[in-house]
């Protein structure tokens, strides 16, 4: 009996398991299903108003402030620039900026276009509260034909937080160059022995564009409080006398105009070349002991402005490897195949946080300046906090 009745009682068991199985089933059941209409009732009363074409949310973010080429060329100046610029070269040493390689767009020479090239750069600094996208348009040379300048621009300054644009810069290069500047001026505090007393520090600069005077300017800046007494010259296919005039009386440092590069090499401490870079502008024999060469006019595979063989004998700093490698200085020796990424002795930002001495002696040093996303991040955060408290 036993044998038949164990089955029974086992099956009462399970049948009182199954029926609060069913029972804890159809509970679950309906909780799902009223949450489930409690969260489509939400979602309903969120996006009620919100599907219409071309509207993806009841919420939406201010449009960004625009601040036209007057605004930004009279409240930003290069000295803005130069700690920010600094700061972000050492935190892009220490991986602490996330800089993309830069976006190239040819646009080929047709009865509808061009020639010209555009530009994208970005950045973001660890920390910041902004990052920064840049569009740069260069060499658009038509356009000087009817009246207008052969380069433009915007910098797009975005919120950290939320993702969302805070504000178009319409700089048309200036902020660029501004950036550009500051690079230079970081580049020969570093790179320069500001602390003698027996001669004077005399900065050369071949090319006479809009760089080279924010060169100047930083340049001026930095060593305001060296012991040395800066002195410039410059050589220029156009516009050098008029450079030396200008820079002379705004900075208030003797400016003279040189006859040849070969000539403004022979003087100069320190040298800056900021041209086109469809050619070589000076030559190894005709540089003195103990300068520094920092070049700027390299930022495309097509351009190179220091022959391989004075980078070669040069402790070679760049900007960012990765870059100066693909569309810098650098770049040109290695396709010649007298240099290879091994022999950069180390990059801007090392020096700027000490891991890297700066010069040691009488050596050649070569600064390297592609122009780097964390340059932009950097002027694209110090535009943002000075112009939107206008």
């Amino acid at each position: 009996a036993n044998i038949h009745f164990q089955p029974l009682k086992q099956s009462k068991k399970a049948n009182k398991s199954k029926t609060k199985a069913k029972q804890t089933m159809v509970f679950s059941s309906f909780a799902s299903s009223s949450f489930r209409r409690v969260a489509q009732k939400q979602a309903i009363a969120l996006t009620k108003n919100s599907c219409v074409p071309g509207r993806r949310f009841l919420a939406t973010f201010p449009a960004p402030k625009l601040f036209d080429y007057a605004t930004v060329t009279s409240n930003l100046s290069v000295t803005d620039a130069i700690e920010s610029v600094e700061q972000a070269f050492g935190a892009l040493a220490k991986g602490n900026v996330d800089v993309p390689m830069p976006m190239h767009i040819g646009i080929h020479e047709t009865e509808h276009a061009g020639p010209g090239d555009c530009h994208i750069k970005g950045g973001y600094v660890l920390g910041s509260k902004t990052f920064t996208v840049k569009l740069a348009c260069v060499s658009f040379y038509k356009n000087v034909e009817k009246g207008l300048p052969a380069g433009s621009g915007v910098f797009i300054v975005v919120d950290a937080v939320t993702g969302a644009p805070l504000a178009v810069f319409q700089e048309n290069r200036f902020m660029t160059d501004l950036r550009t500047g500051a690079a230079g001026a970081v580049s020969l505090k570093y790179t320069t022995d500001l602390t003698s007393t027996t001669d004077d520090l005399i900065v050369g600069f071949i090319g006479a564009g809009a760089i080279a005077r924010n060169m100047a300017r930083a340049a001026k800046a930095v060593t305001a409080s060296s012991s040395r007494t800066m002195k410039g010259v410059v050589f220029g296919l156009a516009g050098a006398p008029e450079f030396a005039a200008e820079m002379s009386e705004e900075l208030g440092i003797d400016f003279e105009v040189a006859e040849s590069a070969q000539a403004l090499c022979a003087k100069s401490n320190v040298i800056y070349t900021q041209t086109p870079g469809s050619t070589t502008v000076l030559e190894l024999d005709w540089l003195q002991p103990n300068t520094t060469i920092i070049a700027s006019g390299s930022d495309q595979p097509t351009k190179q402005e220091i022959p391989n063989n004075v980078l070669k004998a040069s402790k070679y700093i760049s900007d960012l490897t990765k870059q100066t490698s693909k569309v810098g200085e650098l770049r040109g020796a290695i396709q010649a195949g007298v240099m290879t990424e091994a022999d950069v002795y180390c990059e801007l930002g090392e020096l700027v946080n000490g891991t890297k001495p700066g010069r040691e002696g009488d050596e050649l040093i070569v600064v390297d300046l592609t122009g780097t996303g964390a340059q932009d991040a950097a002027i694209g955060q110090v535009a943002w906090e000075k112009l939107s408290a206008l």
